[in-house]
């Protein structure tokens, strides 16, 4: 909700920008969860060690929960695109997110057309230099969640411009919110030339890469490890891996009599032939097992970290959301509802979570473990370790996550508490620094409790407030006159603290049920 546009800082747009992500990344939680149970409960192996799952309505339920679970894996992208303009917008909020979709799209159809004039689709090499794929049914280039927030973005900004675009008379129909999917069309279609102009330098810098790795004796599994991480949040993981796990970057063996190519073929072909008497840790060191310490074993340890170094009455609060995440890691495999949590808010964390990675690799294949597929989950262990025998040396996974469960969390807990972290649970400003403090009791009579009348007066009032909206756990404001907040007053109301960004926006901590004061304030200000 906003009155007139208030001035905003790089701060306040970064801040913005993080509460957006919330909601893809909680259904990519829940979506992880459905898959894990899903895919586990209808493997072969587990039906085999379990009859009485190997019944039709249960495996039909089963395959169901892992199809639905792939919801928000197939469409991560085009999810971000729709929820950055949504999360940005201060007003007509629907038009912004629906903008997010047009402009998600338009910038594939317009890769489309750039790349059929380009006469590289159909031609399958040319595909491949470019890293064609199908994206919501068209022939264009992945660019991953990269190039969904720069389309989230984009969108935002364009909504926040011309959302109250006046046309002229005659063609009035088109102005205001209209005029946002217009605009949107017209300036994402134009970015969409561009892309295929500066990927190939992309693509031609992540192929030098892959080749360089498959070189690099022990360390190409660290660098392989460390890079996929590092490229996980632009989107272009994909191609590094793919090039490892079915190219000549990934090695090439004899296997049963045939040259097979890539780590995950090899692995796949020694899996499929008889003669085989073991698999190749040349091959394995760059699948699952690298993956195997830091997803079984470092990421719960940091999720344990910031469930400590959250503040005590905030802990039931994130309970529910770092076990989804633990359980999407253990089970499914999926790190992004962990990973997302600090990515953001301690990039440096995130770089000590990629070498770690990288480093898991490296040690696996030293250790001569032999574990394949693609996952790095507790079912790829089980399947693919236990049930394959101790020549695999599965038995040395629970030893290396141990030791990196143990290092993930005591470095995340210095960091977190040492540099005052934003990971869920804290507060994002040391100026908060009585937030901790039990709120005053005062008179909470509205909706969940809080009085929206008192709080709105403690705010300045009405013609105080520019710019109102929330994230999770906040109230977000823009005020004309920061003197006017009565921060005694917030807290004796209900307030868990007041957070004074600079001389215009203030964020108040409410904690969960944050919306239904919002909900609150909002019709106060328009009755």
């Amino acid at each position: 909700m906003a009155k007139s546009p208030a001035k905003s800082t790089i701060w306040e747009f970064l801040q913005s920008l993080g509460k957006t992500f919330m909601l893809p990344v909680a259904l990519l939680a829940f979506s992880g969860i459905l898959l894990g149970i899903g895919s586990s409960l209808t493997s072969d192996a587990v039906k085999q060690s379990m009859p009485f799952l190997d019944n039709t309505l249960l495996q039909l339920l089963f395959l169901w929960m892992t199809k639905v679970g792939l919801v928000a894996f197939i469409y991560l992208p085009v999810m971000f695109a729709v929820a950055i303009p949504l999360g940005l917008a201060r007003e007509e909020k629907g038009v912004a997110a629906f903008a997010g979709f047009v402009g998600y799209a338009t910038l594939n159809l317009s890769i489309n057309f750039y790349l059929t004039v380009a006469n590289v689709i159909g031609d399958a090499a040319a595909e491949k230099a470019y890293g064609v794929k199908s994206i919501l049914g068209i022939s264009s280039i992945d660019t991953g969640i990269l190039g969904a927030i720069i389309v989230g973005v984009m969108v935002a900004k364009l909504h926040a411009r011309f959302y109250t675009y006046q046309m002229p008379d005659a063609l009035a129909f088109f102005g205001g919110a209209r005029f946002v999917p217009i605009i949107t069309v017209l300036v994402l279609g134009v970015v969409g030339l561009l892309v295929p102009l500066v990927w190939p330098w992309f693509a031609a810098g992540i192929n030098g890469i892959g080749a360089g790795i498959s070189h690099a004796g022990p360390f190409g599994p660290f660098m392989f490890g460390t890079g996929e991480r590092l490229l996980l949040p632009l989107g272009l993981h994909h191609i590094l891996v793919a090039l490892i796990r079915f190219t000549e970057a990934g090695g090439s063996q004899l296997v049963c009599g045939n040259e097979v190519s890539g780590a995950l073929n090899i692995f796949y072909a020694e899996l499929a032939c008889a003669d085989t008497k073991g698999f190749s840790v040349s091959a394995t060191s760059f699948l699952s097992q690298g993956k195997m310490p830091a997803f079984l074993g470092g990421l719960p340890g940091a999720a344990l970290a910031m469930y400590h170094c959250a503040k005590v009455e905030n802990r039931s609060k994130i309970k529910a959301l770092l076990l989804s995440g633990v359980v999407a890691c253990v089970i499914g495999g999926i790190t992004e509802p962990l990973e997302f949590l600090f990515l953001f808010v301690a990039p440096l964390l995130y770089l000590f979570h990629a070498i770690l990675t990288g480093l898991g690799f490296m040690t696996m294949g030293l250790l001569g473990v032999t574990i394949g597929n693609t996952d790095g989950n507790l079912i790829d262990f089980l399947v693919f370790g236990v049930l394959q025998g101790t020549a695999t040396k599965w038995y040395l996974v629970p030893v290396v996550a141990g030791i990196w469960f143990v290092v993930y969390y005591a470095v995340f807990r210095f960091a977190i508490v040492r540099f005052n972290l934003t990971t869920p649970g804290r507060e994002t400003d040391s100026r908060e620094s009585d937030a901790s403090d039990s709120p005053v009791p005062g008179t909470k009579t509205g909706h969940g409790g809080y009085n929206g009348e008192v709080i709105l007066r403690a705010l300045g009032g009405a013609g105080n407030i520019l710019a109102l909206d929330n994230c999770i756990t906040r109230l977000r404001m823009s005020v004309q006159d920061m003197d006017l907040v009565d921060d005694a007053t917030l807290k004796a109301n209900g307030a868990i603290g007041v957070i004074k960004l600079d001389e215009h926006n203030v964020q108040v901590v409410i904690g969960p049920q944050v919306h239904l004061v919002k909900n609150q304030l909002q019709h106060l200000m328009v009755s």
